[in-house]
């Protein structure tokens, strides 16, 4: 039930710019969502069909692309991809240290807005 929030979030920042732009319509919402934001698309879109009610964006379409976990390596700077199942014994392919920062993965980011 994370999504509510999340949806909430997006939707008052995606209602702001129409209403700042004069848009008439809301037709899509393109997101970038990270693969560890544990948000599950149809959620997303069910949320922010009910919260989007009788505004500008009723109706809109969620078009989400989801991106890859990506850690640095702090030892060596190697930056690489990584799977969610593989998370509790991570280390860096190229050194094989284990001090790593979280680049991308758990982000959740408006990119564009499809609008009449």
């Amino acid at each position: 039930m994370h999504e509510l929030p999340v949806m909430k979030s997006i939707l008052d920042i995606v209602l702001k710019h129409a209403h700042k732009h004069k848009v008439g319509k809301v037709r899509a919402v393109q997101l970038e969502v990270g693969m560890l934001s544990d948000l599950e698309d149809e959620w997303m879109q069910r949320y922010f069909d009910y919260l989007s009610k009788d505004s500008l964006a009723e109706g809109a379409v969620l078009k989400i692309q989801w991106n890859p976990i990506v850690f640095q390596c702090e030892e060596c700077g190697n930056s690489f991809e990584a799977e969610r199942r593989s998370l509790q014994d991570i280390a860096c392919p190229a050194c094989g240290q284990k001090k790593l920062s979280l680049v991308s993965g758990r982000e959740y980011r408006i990119k564009n807005l499809e609008v009449e």
